[in-house]
């Protein structure tokens, strides 16, 4: 079975010998590999230049052998861009955008849904090289942030601590706030659209705010959106859902029409698999920070993840967030080896 059948198997929660095994952000600072390459382009440019980007995208599976997918090398802020709305890096960390949304007038002003694909070009040109240089042989995934996440970043003017100004909105002017994300949305569809095109074999959504939202305005500020992507895909189209912090809403989002649900870290996740339906899978879910330790607790740890889902279908390993900038390489070949390795 090759890498791209064993994670459709999964998808489709079909048993396997072991779970299909990707890593959320698999490259990065990590990879001595992409130090000497951002040393020498910012990561903006490197987003924005396809070679380097596909180089980028390929570093972990040439490095990790048992990696059954590709993750695009993008960032989920260039929607923001593509509507008009800039971004960069604090020096000090963290997203700034190039201005804060505040009226009307700036939501309205944003581009067009339809001029989004062209303006991401360069996106949609790394993935049509990934997909030569994959040939099949490992899934190919695409991506973007949810219409929520991405208009937390919009309003609040880049990163936040409190996302008292996206909270305002959504309360105090409902009408804006729902111009903003009918427009994210639409964006959203045409970018999905676009990345599946170009040869994506399944597209994450990425509500990574969806957890600071009050329990019973989820559906509202956030899931109604995500649900109307799903819906202007193409049907049965492999999306998987990302929601931090998001667990009370689990039920809600299976569905969504999402085909696999990330969990992060804080679920127990032989619980999550056996309280959704079973033609939705579940991908996940090692706490991030346990690659910062030794290969010892790492082997330990994924061994107690993966015996706990034994016997079940639909699972795909992954971390339970981003692979950090501390995490050891050699802590990332003992998860791979440990995952590849069970059976």
């Amino acid at each position: 079975m090759t890498s791209r059948e064993r994670f459709l198997a999964a998808l489709a929660c079909t048993p396997l010998e072991r779970p299909p095994l990707w890593i959320m952000r698999q490259a990065g600072r990590y990879l001595p590999e992409y130090r000497a390459l951002k040393a020498r382009s910012s990561f903006l440019e490197m987003v924005r230049t396809p070679a380097v980007a596909a180089e980028v995208t390929l570093q972990p599976l040439r490095r990790f052998h048992g990696l059954d997918a590709a993750i695009l090398f993008s960032d989920i802020l260039v929607i923001p861009e593509a509507l008009g709305q800039g971004y960069k890096f604090r020096d000090e960390g963290g997203i700034a955008m190039d201005f804060r949304l505040e009226t009307r007038a700036q939501v309205d002003a944003l581009a067009p849904a339809d001029a989004v694909p062209e303006r991401l070009s360069y996106v949609t040109d790394t993935l049509a090289l990934l997909k030569k240089e994959l040939a099949g042989r490992k899934m190919l995934l695409g991506f973007g942030g949810s219409p929520w996440t991405l208009a937390t970043y919009m309003v609040e003017g880049g990163s936040s601590e409190e996302f008292e100004r996206i909270k305002e909105l959504f309360y105090t002017d409902r009408a804006l706030f729902d111009a903003l994300l009918e427009k994210i949305t639409a964006s959203l569809i045409a970018y999905f659209r676009a990345q599946i095109a170009a040869g994506a074999d399944a597209i994450q959504i990425f509500d990574s705010w969806g957890g600071i939202i009050a329990g019973p305005d989820y559906e509202a500020a956030s899931l109604q959106w995500i649900r109307a992507i799903i819906a202007a895909l193409p049907a049965d189209f492999p999306i998987i859902l990302y929601a931090k912090g998001t667990s009370p809403h689990l039920s809600d989002q299976a569905f969504t029409g999402a085909r696999a649900l990330s969990v992060d870290w804080t679920c127990d996740l032989a619980i999550v698999r056996r309280t959704l339906p079973a033609n939705v899978a579940v991908q996940g879910n090692l706490d991030p920070v346990l690659l910062n330790t030794t290969p010892d607790i790492v082997r330990r740890e994924t061994t107690r993840l993966l015996e706990s889902m034994r016997g079940t279908a639909g699972h795909i390993f992954n971390l339970g967030h981003g692979i950090t900038p501390r995490a050891k390489i050699a802590c990332f070949e003992t998860l791979v080896e440990t995952v590849t390795g069970f059976r």
